[in-house]
């Protein structure tokens, strides 16, 4: 279901952005136990639960030194620093950057586990946030050069249906995008729907902005992606259509990837210097 992008100026909250399936250790564990755990997953470290109440959070950093047959509940850290869903996402931000963990265990008033909140989603927080007003602007331009009216919806996009509207990428900031993807940091593509009705029928899907974003997940076999539409209410003559249509881009699969090149505005600095 499409998802309205209006903005109802609530601040956003450690509940919208939190891990919500989390994995636990239990304070009976073993330190050998926990230790393969972390070794065979992404993890680095586990809130330690008893039912669903958290008693502490074990690190690698607390496994160490520990012997191998030690209980969890004796290495762990029980001196705890949670986060509760209502939380301020900016106050969450700031407790992690300023004590340097890296998840936050989100509990409810019962103090039992809820959710888990890292680093990287205080991080892709701050990049959703950004991105609404970027397309309003975007809308509200549209809406004023071709007199038509718009409405902006979230949606899923095939990469295969999206006409790109530059024919060039560079490799180097490919590297980032894909980084970006691989943990989830990416921000939504912008697209403008040329035509459509907004009710299931798509006119013409114009890549906006996310180009660099679209060519590193064609590389990583992504087909589809998460996108912030804007649905024009009629057809209109749009420059960057006839800007693509002259350079002959129909697909992505006509961006060209420029690799060894260097971005125009560097090598502007470096001749400067």
């Amino acid at each position: 279901m499409d998802e309205a992008l209006e903005h109802n100026g609530d601040k956003p909250v450690v509940g919208d952005y939190m891990t919500r399936d989390v994995a636990t250790v239990s304070p009976d564990d073993t330190v050998r136990d926990v230790a393969q755990r972390i070794a065979e997953s992404e993890h680095n470290g586990f809130p330690v639960c008893d039912g669903r109440r958290v008693e502490g959070f074990v690190s690698a950093r607390d496994l160490l030194l520990s012997d191998p047959g030690e209980l969890v509940f004796k290495v762990m850290s029980d001196d705890l620093v949670v986060a509760h869903p209502e939380m301020d996402v900016n106050d969450a931000a700031r407790v992690i950057l300023r004590s340097g963990i890296q998840k936050l265990p989100v509990v409810d008033d019962a103090g039992n586990l809820v959710g888990i909140i890292s680093n990287s989603d205080v991080i892709r927080s701050q990049i959703e946030r950004a991105t609404p007003e970027k397309v309003g602007k975007l809308k509200r331009t549209l809406e004023t050069i071709h007199g038509v009216e718009a409405s902006e919806e979230r949606r899923t996009v095939d990469l295969a249906d999206l006409v790109p509207t530059q024919g060039k990428v560079y490799a180097d900031e490919l590297e980032g995008r894909s980084y970006e993807l691989e943990h989830g940091l990416a921000e939504p593509l912008v697209v403008i729907d040329n035509g459509g009705n907004g009710d299931g029928e798509n006119g013409d899907l114009l890549l906006a902005d996310g180009h660099h974003r679209v060519m590193a997940a064609e590389r990583s076999g992504v087909e589809e992606m998460d996108a912030y539409v804007i649905v024009l209410g009629k057809r209109v003559d749009l420059g960057m259509a006839r800007t693509a249509n002259k350079e002959g881009l129909e697909s992505i699969e006509d961006i060209n990837v420029v690799d060894y090149a260097r971005h125009p505005l560097v090598e502007t600095v470096e001749r400067l210097q």
